[in-house]
């Protein structure tokens, strides 16, 4: 999403929940990658008064972040104090985050946390073909999926349509090929946006306002995760020209 700036004007519409929509005309809003949020998850980050906080043990999953733990469980400090308290464990880079580490959570909210930290995943269930004959598809949370290009799509497409984002596969692949390669680390450091300090980032090369405004819930607040990225980037185009279908140059 380079050069013409496709991202340049976020539109509101029912999936953005509390995000700030930067136009063209404003100042350009740079999300940091660990730390980005929006105006109602700031209100919800406020520790609970008068409450200690309470160590638990969490462990990793696909999809987490340091943000996204440490926002979850109201972590004092936010992330950079749970990259502190875990530094050891995490190594040098707080991005890279791997399923199966264990991290130590300093809570207000413990007893959520804990029943939290405690439950075991959901096992996957077939797809429920009802009386009609249709059949629905199986919430993306009970599926798991490969961790690659192809997999980051079906994933990406079982929560669109649980959000009922409109998208096919081929559209979607079509665009990252264009967009990125297929690399979820991909940056555009030298077009307009970057030149306004905004640079397209992800496999669908979007750029932090546009990820902030069309970001879908139930993913990671990351646009470098491939899941997220795709969700925000197919979201933003639903809301700009019908679906990422239409879609077959710089958007």
């Amino acid at each position: 999403m380079a050069g013409r700036g496709m991202h340049r004007r976020p539109r509101t519409n029912p999936l953005i929940r509390g995000a700030v929509a930067v136009g063209t005309g404003g100042a350009a809003l740079t999300l940091p990658l660990l730390g980005a949020t929006h105006a109602s998850a700031a209100a919800q980050a406020l520790p609970q008064a008068n409450q200690p906080a309470k160590a638990l043990t969490y462990t990793v999953t696909k999809g987490d972040s340091l943000y996204r733990i440490a926002d979850e469980y109201d972590v004092a400090g936010g992330w950079k104090q749970l990259y502190q308290d875990n530094r050891a464990a995490v190594g040098d880079d707080p991005k890279l985050i791997h399923p199966g580490l264990k991290l130590k959570v300093k809570t207000t909210k413990a007893a959520a946390a804990e029943k939290k930290a405690a439950a075991s995943p959901a096992p996957a269930q077939p797809a429920v073909k009802p009386a009609g004959g249709v059949a629905q598809a199986t919430p993306a949370a009970a599926k798991t999926y490969a961790n690659n290009l192809d997999g980051w799509i079906r994933e990406a497409l079982d929560i669109m349509a649980e959000k009922g984002i409109p998208g096919s596969y081929d559209g979607i692949y079509r665009n990252i090929m264009r967009e990125s390669s297929g690399n979820p680390q991909a940056i555009n450091n030298w077009d307009s946006n970057a030149a306004k300090g905004t640079p397209s980032k992800g496999l669908l090369q979007v750029i932090d306002p546009t990820f902030a405004a069309y970001h879908v819930p139930g993913t990671p607040y990351d646009p470098f995760d491939p899941v997220a990225n795709i969700t925000a980037a197919c979201n933003y185009a639903a809301d700009r020209y019908g679906s990422i279908d239409n879609v077959n140059g710089p958007y």
